[in-house]
């Protein structure tokens, strides 16, 4: 059949990630009513439906599963043969879309950027900021170069390298900056302040404090590590924040910073992208890059 596009194909994949036609719109940057249009016109050149469509929800046939289980075959090959054009030239130029989780991003970024730019000033870097379980999405499906994320990933089709370690610091209000360290235990019995779910690093501050992970009773869960420190300095509780945000989070709250004792709890930063990516090299590079930034600090 050769009426099928690439285009459509990538409207296909948007919809079925979005299960809503004007986001799915939105990240393809054209009309609902245009994309409407093409996913229609690919169903009516297959003779069968791709989508149930209800009033509020967009959701994949059965056949629409399998279809677009072939699909996003066809745009990785496609977009690892621009990784190819690119990796091939003299210089690493054009477009680099990397993504990074929200307890990376404000604290590593303005030095990664800046050292990027002055490397390869020819470069187009593009930033997309959101969880982890996101990055790796977009990352599977091409939509990413590669990702700056806590390790392990866990994911088997994605090249690891580790960037650096850094621990997890203790965040209480000001008046308890005397007061001894606590250690697991007493935390669990403390007001323990954790990001939402879908942050690794909510995980991790778990994990250390032998919580089980799942939603909690209480509902004091922030949406950025920023709201958690700024509850901290009103009274309300303990948090974790990764080293790397103390100094731009805790200048405008009075809170106070503790080192746990060893083995503190601690993160492994590092950049993954896909195994079949033919950047890998000029990646690489990259990672050495952002590596040598985050020593700077």
């Amino acid at each position: 059949m050769n009426s099928i596009t690439l285009k459509q194909l990538r409207y296909v994949d948007a919809l079925a990630r979005h299960g809503h036609f004007g986001r799915a719109a939105e990240a393809c940057s054209i009309s609902q009513p245009a994309l409407s249009v093409q996913v229609r016109d690919l169903e009516s050149a297959l003779g069968l439906p791709l989508f149930e469509r209800g009033a509020r929800h967009v959701r994949l046939t059965g056949f629409g599963q399998e279809f677009l289980a072939r699909a996003r075959v066809i745009l990785e090959m496609v977009d690892d043969l621009g990784d190819l054009a690119r990796a091939s030239q003299d210089l690493f130029v054009g477009r680099l879309r990397i993504g990074v989780i929200p307890t990376i991003a404000p604290y590593l970024l303005p030095r990664v950027i800046a050292r990027l730019s002055a490397a390869h000033p020819e470069l187009d870097i593009q930033i997309r900021e959101t969880v982890t379980p996101r990055l790796i999405d977009e990352l599977g499906s091409g939509r990413l170069d590669t990702a700056i994320l806590a390790l392990p990933s866990g994911e088997s089709g994605l090249e690891e390298t580790p960037l650096f370690t850094e621990p997890m610091v203790l965040v209480r209000a000001g008046a308890e900056a005397g007061d001894p360290v606590p250690g697991a235990d007493r935390l669990r019995d403390m007001r323990l302040l954790l990001l939402e779910e879908g942050h690794c690093f909510r995980d991790q501050a778990l994990a250390f404090c032998k919580i089980p992970a799942g939603p909690r009773r209480d509902g004091l869960d922030g949406s950025s590590l920023s709201t958690l420190v700024q509850m901290v300095g009103s009274g309300i509780g303990v948090t974790l924040i990764p080293e790397m945000a103390v100094p731009v989070e805790t200048r405008s709250a009075e809170v106070s910073i503790s080192r746990f004792p060893d083995p503190q709890p601690s993160r492994t930063v590092g950049m993954v992208w896909r195994k079949s990516s033919s950047l890998a090299e000029p990646l690489r590079g990259i990672a050495d890059l952002v590596r040598d930034a985050a020593r700077a600090a």
